[in-house]
């Protein structure tokens, strides 16, 4: 009888350590997931970050494009390693 107890408790603790792990594994997965491709944002320090529009050319140069609200950020980089990001803000249409 003292057997039976004890082979119940060790496979209850063995069934619980058991599932405390799978709920790590989850979660550590979730956390490494990528955003599906054709979303617009990515998911960064569990935040949702805007993705930019980038086009990139043969010779290296890029220009990326990031919409936020009524603005909008352009971020360019040349061939020769120059970057440049300049921001415009279009005031909303008055209601």
């Amino acid at each position: 009888m003292k057997i039976g107890k004890r082979m119940l408790v060790l496979g209850g603790v063995a069934l619980i350590a058991a599932a405390g792990y799978t709920t790590m594994a989850l979660a550590q997965q979730s956390q490494d997931a990528s955003t599906p491709k054709g979303w617009n944002y990515e998911i960064r320090d569990g935040k949702r970050v805007p993705k930019g529009n980038r086009v990139t050319n043969p010779d290296g140069s890029w220009r990326e494009e990031v919409k936020q609200g009524n603005c909008v950020t352009i971020k360019e980089r040349s061939a020769a390693g120059e970057y440049k990001e300049t921001r415009q803000c279009n005031p909303g249409n008055p209601s």
